[in-house]
Parts: structure tokens; C-alpha cells; sequence
């Protein structure tokens, strides 16, 4: 892997995992918040690195592979812990599990279609969607542990449900793109005669 600052940022969402988790462990108010500021920072680490490479021409491979793992383990993580420690409401579980399902869809859907040389570019609904998604899982870290007048939690997983719904657009927009090109790659395979 090329040492360089954009793929030490990645990594560093990675290392940023573990500390998050310990936060849910730590006591009210200072745990939530602190897994807040962790995640606000993994997530301006993840606009940060993407910046550098283009702009200092360091883009790799490994840098393209480990990008989306380190934003799908952060998210996934904590949505489970938020789900686990019943930090969110047990129908809010729901949205979470969209936008776990859409994650898992799409990252299956790029790898085969990188295969197949076919670009995936990330639309402009689906950037909103991970602004979305972002906001509303650093609101709910804080969760109850914020101003009691504001109802953070409700705000928070009110911001979920806003994120699954684009979820749900966006990942129907990649499916059909990613599927028309499967079908032409179909198409293109001359099945061999049966022979009797």
C-alpha cells in the first residue's frame, strides 16, 4: 500500500472503529459526545482524503479499495452498537437495516462491474444520502445525552428514516444501471449447443 497522507486518513476511520465503540461504555454526557466528535472527525477525514489525492495526484488502488470499507465498517458498526445498547427506538432498526442492505448491494454491485471495466460514478442524490446518513448517525451518539428541549434522539432517527428513503432511490438507481450492463454482458455470451 503507498504510504502516503490520503490512505493514512482511510486507515485512520479504521483505527477510529475501536474508539467509538469504547465510548458507548463511557458515562453520560462525555461518552455520547465524544463518539460524536470521533465520528464527526472520521467523517471529515473521509471528505479530506479524497480531496488530497486529486489534488496532490495520489489515487491508488488501495486507495479506491479501502475508501468504501472503512465508511461501510464505521456505519455499520455503529449502527449494531446503537441498535444493541437500544440507543434507538426498536422500529428505527428498520431504516438501519436498509442502509446496511443497500450498502452490501451496491459494494457486490461495483466489485462486478469494476470487472467488467464499467465505471459507477457516485451520483449527486447518493451524496446527499451520506450527508444525510452522516448527520443523523452523529446525531443519535448523542442521543439522549443532548439538550432534553431539542429531543435529539427523535430528531436523530427522524434524519434515519429521511436517509433510508433516499437509500432505497439511490440503490434502485445503481441496480438498474449495474443490471442494464450485466444484461449486455449476457447477451454477449454464446452458449454452447447441447449435445445429446
Amino acid at each position: 500500500m503507498p504510504v502516503n497522507l490520503p490512505n493514512l486518513l482511510t486507515l485512520s476511520r479504521i483505527v477510529a472503529i475501536p474508539l467509538v465503540i469504547v465510548t458507548f461504555f463511557m458515562p453520560a454526557p462525555f461518552g455520547p459526545w465524544a463518539g460524536c466528535a470521533l465520528f464527526a472527525a472520521a467523517g471529515f477525514t473521509d471528505w479530506l482524503d479524497g480531496q488530497l489525492a486529486r489534488r496532490w495526484h495520489q489515487q491508488s488502488a488501495w486507495g479506491r479499495v479501502l475508501d468504501p470499507i472503512a465508511d461501510k465498517l464505521l456505519v455499520a458498526t455503529i449502527l449494531f452498537m446503537l441498535a444493541a445498547l437500544e440507543r434507538i427506538s426498536p422500529v428505527t432498526i428498520f431504516p438501519a437495516l436498509v442502509i446496511l442492505a443497500r450498502e452490501i448491494l451496491v459494494s457486490g454491485l461495483r466489485e462486478h462491474l469494476a470487472m467488467l471495466r464499467v465505471p459507477v460514478p457516485v451520483s449527486r442524490l447518493a451524496k446527499w444520502k451520506t450527508a444525510l446518513q452522516m448527520v443523523a448517525i452523529g446525531v443519535l451518539l448523542v442521543g439522549d445525552a443532548g439538550p432534553t428541549a431539542l429531543h435529539v434522539r427523535t430528531v436523530g432517527e427522524l434524519l434515519l428514516w429521511l436517509a433510508a428513503a433516499l437509500t432505497l432511490i439511490t440503490g434502485y438507481d445503481y441496480w438498474r444501471a449495474g443490471m442494464s450492463h450485466i444484461g449486455e454482458e449476457d447477451a454477449k455470451v454464446v452458449k454452447p449447443e447441447s449435445v445429446h
